[in-house]
């Protein structure tokens, strides 16, 4: 292996992953970045369909120098990635996922962008093979993007290209208790404690595979991992971010992509006792971090689901998902000046369950911020009587015990 140190370290946690192997592997040796400015470290994680030996093969062969790690299983993502992030010279990082590969272009521009910026995460547009990928914060190339302010905050996989000199600063490394949304801890923590993060969008650099045999941790696992992930990553921004708006904004996060999930309509084909644990496990999360300024941030669908949920509510939980099944477009109530509105979803103005307007509003601020003092005192009397007249509601099931 050479002594001089290389741009990046590929690091590549491999487990049972013929034959995606062979083509990622070659993504890495087709970059234009050059075999001289690169090292793979690669970790074969117990496989048993060849993974290991043709990791041997290629290291034998490639003009890349490549470390080729043969070890027991882990159980999971974060064990090889550590034992590369260990072994790695590079000044940078780069978690490449054994099915996933590179755009040729890939390692230069990111590289040239964190040096350009001086930035210590770049991001590169991903797309998804046969798989969705995530698509919200792609739309333009930016050297510094705001952590709370863009969408970078919803993609917090581990492949990402990272500055190695923040890491060992940090002493950052995967949690290897946690069984899924490890990669999100580990990301999100260096957005915030890091110097920036630069986004690449128009090129895509890597490819993210939907493999057929199921295989993916993501998919695996029981609920409670969900649950661990949601309460680690929760922790760790309350633990980085003082209260207020910086903080309600990531919050969002772990409340969609996490927390939500667990209460959407496979929660109605749960049994009494696994619905009455998921609430168990959630009640401590929305009593820590639910409030209104985090709901404010959601979707009415949304926030009234989880406000069911913080009210411990499993009666009027499985009464909102069973009407949302149905997908009838809920009736809008009492739009203002301000282009403001309340969307009559279940239970809404029911005095049975007791939830308040604002769980079902659709507000629009641009428009409320430009108008003068005397407009917005003449909106808040029109909404006054809006909400003083009858709606013709749809008959749900009334709000019963709790459940």
């Amino acid at each position: 292996m050479s002594t001089s140190e290389p741009d990046v370290t590929v690091v590549v946690g491999a487990y049972e992953a013929m034959p995606y192997l062979v083509k990622c592997l070659e993504s890495v040796e087709a970059q234009t970045l050059g075999a001289d400015r690169i090292e793979i470290v690669a970790v074969d994680d117990g496989s048993t369909d060849g993974t290991g030996e043709y990791l041997e093969e290629f290291a034998a062969r490639s003009e890349i120098p490549t470390t080729v790690v043969r070890q027991k299983n882990s159980g999971g993502p974060s064990g090889p990635r550590n034992v590369g992030l260990g072994l790695a010279r590079g000044r940078y990082v780069f978690f490449l996922d054994a099915d996933d590969y590179f755009g040729e272009e890939a390692l230069e521009r990111m590289v040239a962008m964190g040096d350009r910026a001086g930035t210590d995460v770049v991001l590169g547009k991903v797309v998804g093979v046969n798989r969705g990928a995530p698509k919200s914060m792609w739309k333009e190339t930016v050297e510094r993007a705001d952590v709370f302010d863009s969408q970078i905050k919803f993609t917090l996989s581990a492949q990402k290209l990272f500055r190695r000199s923040l890491l060992e600063r940090l002493g950052l490394t995967f949690d290897e208790g946690l069984r899924t949304g490890e990669d999100a801890l580990f990301t999100l923590e260096t957005y915030l404690r890091g110097d920036g993060v630069s986004v690449i969008s128009d090129y895509t650099c890597y490819y993210l595979v939907g493999r057929d045999d199921g295989k993916h941790v993501t998919k695996s696992g029981t609920y409670l991992l969900r649950f661990d992930s949601a309460r680690a990553l929760m922790g760790l921004i309350a633990q980085y971010v003082p209260p207020g708006p910086q903080r309600d904004k990531l919050m969002v996060r772990p409340f969609v992509v996490t927390l939500l999930p667990q209460f959407g309509p496979g929660f109605l084909k749960q049994s009494a006792a696994v619905q009455r644990k998921r609430m168990e496990l959630a009640a401590p999360l929305m009593a820590a971090h639910w409030n209104p300024a985090v709901a404010g941030r959601l979707k009415p669908a949304e926030r009234l689901r989880l406000h069911c949920v913080a009210l411990g509510r499993t009666d009027l939980l499985t009464g909102v998902l069973t009407e949302l099944k149905r997908g009838k477009q809920p009736e809008r109530v009492g739009r203002g000046l301000n282009g403001t509105y309340h969307l009559a979803l279940p239970y809404f103005r029911d005095p049975s369950a007791g939830i308040p307007d604002h769980i079902y509003a659709v507000p629009c601020p641009s428009v409320w911020r430009r108008l003068p003092a005397a407009g917005r005192t003449r909106i808040r009397r029109l909404r006054k009587w809006a909400v003083a007249r009858p709606v013709q509601r749809v008959e749900y099931p009334r709000a019963g015990g709790r459940g």
